[in-house]
């Protein structure tokens, strides 16, 4: 990749949303399963419950002050790094990042402050309502980014205007109801729930081989073990949804996922393992799984999948359309006021409209895309390629630790039941080591989705190259070298403090002093 003001802008961006989203999925998790913990002690009494509650709690909080400290960055860049793209979707994408703000974020914000510090202000049962609304804020949170980050993948609802040269909202309605949307909250938040439950277990089973806090840890571990099994069960069901999804919406990036060159015979094998070769267009040592690429992307057996060669042929005849929807464009906007539009100009705008943003893909190549040569439609048509092997390698190793995560936790989950927690010291050191797996996983994850997108930064709309704004590239590097530096120390607090923290313990209340005999009482008298 060329270190260009582009590859610098979208670096930045990635470096900033890999360090953001360390946090995230741990916030998200950890504040159901504090909620979950609280309601236990409400319904039983028995202050243990408590305890974990408040231990667990002070982990969230480290965490959450964390994740809101290097969020704050991410919307920012928008107007900074990315004022193109905010001047063309800014009406459409700023409406969820707003709502998320004023409803979600304020929310959650409000209520961390009252589960910290309203044990003793509130009633139980009052204190439990604080801890659930936490809870919903950090999920509602999520939903409105997701919502966001969602139309940017399939964008519905909103039409561009060759008057203001934007997006327009259409359909705030279909915004929300957004399938890809609704897809990637639903199996981003399970994700962080496994992070979470993982997170609790592996810090449990090391309690029990130090011999510590046994009857808090066994009793957090049965409480991971369920609530995880539950999480990383929803993950496998809900990654299926949005691989199916992918195939209706991001055609490209299902091929590239699974390195499909060439368009298969229905239904498509999936290809377990193999080294995708770009420049060959092939895998090296494939195993392929036979029908289940099929039946994951189209849940039918007679459903092609199409290839990426295929899909080329086809991106390279939508820039063609493209470019007759950018021609009449530059008619429409020729025309002098209060004159009329010509009718053919118009009609031709509204049918091959759509296809205007690949007729952009063509700006990398030439200023005006009316005057691209051949070689060049087909250079663009070759940019809708994402970064195969990428994609191929993350989306296997999200899978893969997404089955072992349901081994772990169905593993702990049996002997939960069986009350022999730490009869296999063996297994508690596995969940140990298996802390930080949760969040290879999770950032694998992120690749695929938003790698998987380029060359549009939205899907179809808006190549990722014209997104940009106009900035220095030594003024790219400073940023990123600040962040990366300011990011880096951050992590570094939080893992010292998550360790002290962890290290210490829960608190634990001395026992009531003996009354003296009153013999003694009167002699010391």
């Amino acid at each position: 990749m060329d270190f260009d003001i582009v590859a610098l802008s979208r670096l930045q961006f990635a470096l900033t949303a890999l360090y953001h989203f360390i946090f995230v999925p741990l916030t998200i998790g950890l504040s159901v399963i504090l909620a979950i913990m609280e309601t236990v002690y409400v319904m039983t009494n028995r202050p243990i419950w408590r305890d974990m509650t408040k231990f667990w709690g002070v982990l969230f909080g480290i965490n959450f002050a964390m994740g809101v400290a290097t969020g704050i960055v991410m919307e920012f860049q928008f107007g900074m790094n990315w004022s193109y793209y905010s001047h063309y979707v800014g009406d459409i994408f700023g409406a969820p990042l707003a709502i998320e703000g004023l409803m979600a974020f304020f929310l959650e914000a409000t209520f961390v402050g009252l589960f910290f510090f309203g044990w003793d202000k509130l009633s139980k049962r009052g204190h439990l309502v604080t801890t659930w609304l936490v809870a919903i804020g950090s999920n509602f949170s999520a939903l409105w980014i997701l919502i966001a980050n969602g139309w940017m993948q399939n964008p519905v609802g909103a039409a561009f205007n060759p008057q203001t040269m934007r997006m327009e909202v259409t359909d705030f309605g279909a915004v929300l109801t957004n399938p890809v949307a609704q897809a990637k909250f639903v199996h981003t938040v399970s994700a962080g729930y496994t992070a979470a439950a993982v997170f609790v277990l592996g810090i449990s089973a090391w309690y029990l081989l130090k011999g510590r806090h046994v009857q808090l840890a066994k009793r957090s571990m049965t409480v991971a073990a369920s609530f995880g099994l539950a999480a990383s069960l929803s993950v496998v069901v809900l990654g299926d949804e949005s691989g199916y999804l992918s195939s209706e919406h991001q055609k490209m990036k299902l091929a590239a996922i699974e390195a499909m060159w060439t368009t298969e015979p229905a239904p498509a094998a999936f290809t377990a393992i193999g080294f995708p070769d770009a420049k060959a267009r092939e895998t090296h040592y494939a195993v392929h799984i036979p029908m289940v690429m099929g039946l994951i992307g189209t849940r039918s057996l007679t459903t092609e999948i199409p290839g990426i060669e295929q899909l080329v042929d086809r991106g390279e005849l939508l820039i063609k359309d493209g470019i007759k929807a950018y021609d009449a464009l530059q008619t429409i906007r020729g025309v002098a006021p209060g004159s009329p539009v010509p009718q053919e100009a118009k009609d031709m705008f509204e049918s091959k409209g759509q296809s205007m943003g690949y007729a952009l893909l063509l700006k990398r190549y030439v200023d005006d895309p009316r005057q691209a040569t051949p070689e060049q439609i087909r250079k663009a048509a070759l940019d809708t390629v994402p970064p195969v092997a990428p994609l191929f390698w993350s989306f296997r190793v999200m899978v893969g630790l997404g089955m072992f995560f349901i081994l772990l936790t169905g593993t702990f989950f049996i002997l939960s039941t069986r009350r022999t927690l730490d009869k296999h010291r063996w297994l508690l050191k596995l969940a140990v080591f298996a802390i930080p797996l949760p969040w290879v996983a999770i950032e694998a994850g992120w690749i695929v989705a938003e790698v998987g997108r380029q060359p549009w930064v939205i899907e179809g709309v808006l190549p990722t190259a014209v997104a940009v704004s106009n900035l220095g590239a030594s003024t790219l590097l400073i940023t990123i070298a600040g962040f990366a530096a300011i990011y880096t120390v951050l992590l570094i607090i939080e893992m010292k403090l998550m360790l002290k923290a962890i290290r210490k313990g829960p608190e634990e209340k001395a026992p009531a002093p003996v009354p003296a005999p009153a013999a003694i009482q009167t002699q010391r008298a």
